[in-house]
């Protein structure tokens, strides 16, 4: 299925630990036995975690998706805080961003003694702002 998918086969192992793959079944010489279904549930997981849903909410995703005919809602409000937390971290990013070019804006060479990014990220007093706390 590694091969099949591209996904390592440590990171197929860990998702079976954790509980997000079900386990395989095995073949007379103990190899791992993977379903059409099993890679479909890898494929939504990969997915999810290229959208940036973390292991729990994708938990909740494929419980709801092993019951189609349930009410869409609380899909929809697991990917709204998704959706809340990469704005969020946008805006942390962009916080960063105008911070360095406010740094970088008044560099002007010379020694380390004089230079702008070394001060600032010595002093956070002298940063522009106090959110810009790096994205987790």
């Amino acid at each position: 299925m590694s091969r099949e998918t591209g996904c390592k086969v440590q990171t197929i192992r860990y998702y079976e630990q954790i509980g997000l793959l079900p386990e395989p079944e095995r073949s007379s010489g103990n190899q791992r036995l993977y379903s059409n279904r099993d890679r479909d549930r890898l494929a939504f997981i990969r997915h999810a975690r290229e959208l940036g849903f973390p292991l729990d909410a994708i938990r909740e995703l494929l419980k709801l998706a092993d019951h189609p005919s349930q009410p869409c809602e609380a899909a929809d409000a697991i990917a709204a805080a998704q959706l809340e937390a990469v704005e969020i971290r946008i805006a942390r990013l962009q916080s960063l961003k105008q911070e360095l070019e406010r740094m970088l804006a008044h560099r002007h060479g010379g020694k380390i003694a004089d230079c702008r990014v070394i001060e600032v990220l010595a002093d956070h007093s002298k940063c522009s702002a106090d959110d810009h706390v790096a994205p987790s």
